[in-house]
């Protein structure tokens, strides 16, 4: 009857061997628990794009939960990046005039290096982040580019806060 019972019970404990609760982080980001997310720079000419790229990496990070956002003080690591580029590109023309967009693909590129809070000099992580979104083009072009850039943002911010917490 023991027997038996051991034979049913290992199955039991063998079946969640090898898995762990919540995000595994890289090896160079273990000590890592908080983030300063500093202001990002802004190399394009699309005015406010740095505080939209900056609060939606935050947002990123914050509903990943593998770490928390703290000020620059308390923090374990600084976050800081560059919007690098603003693209957008034709996805499908007019039906009688090919040369006019109809709807267009807008694509942001972040650069982003992870610093350490105490020694500002050492790198934990670094490198690049894209995310896209679509639009429409309506009767004001500008409008409906800029509606459709927080969308793009918060697509590469959820990109870099998944290669912060996987590593990939």
């Amino acid at each position: 009857m023991n027997r038996l019972l051991a034979l049913l019970l290992i199955p039991l404990f063998g079946s969640c061997a090898g898995y762990h609760m919540g995000g595994i982080k890289p090896k160079s980001l273990e000590g890592v628990k908080t983030i300063s997310v500093s202001m990002f720079d802004n190399s394009t000419l699309h005015p406010r794009a740095e505080a939209i790229a900056t609060s939606a990496v935050a947002d990123a990070i914050s509903k990943d939960g593998t770490y928390r956002i703290a000020r620059s003080g308390d923090a374990d690591a600084i976050l800081e990046g560059r919007v690098v580029t603003v693209d957008y590109g034709a996805l499908r023309g007019t039906r009688y005039d090919t040369l006019r967009p109809e709807e267009l693909s807008n694509t942001v590129i972040l650069s982003w290096v992870l610093k350490d809070a105490k020694d500002p000099t050492r790198v934990l992580a670094s490198g690049y982040s894209e995310g896209n979104s679509q639009l429409f083009v309506a009767a004001n072009l500008q409008t409906a580019r800029n509606n459709a850039l927080p969308e793009a943002f918060e697509r590469a911010g959820e990109d870099l806060a998944a290669k912060l917490s996987d590593g990939y």
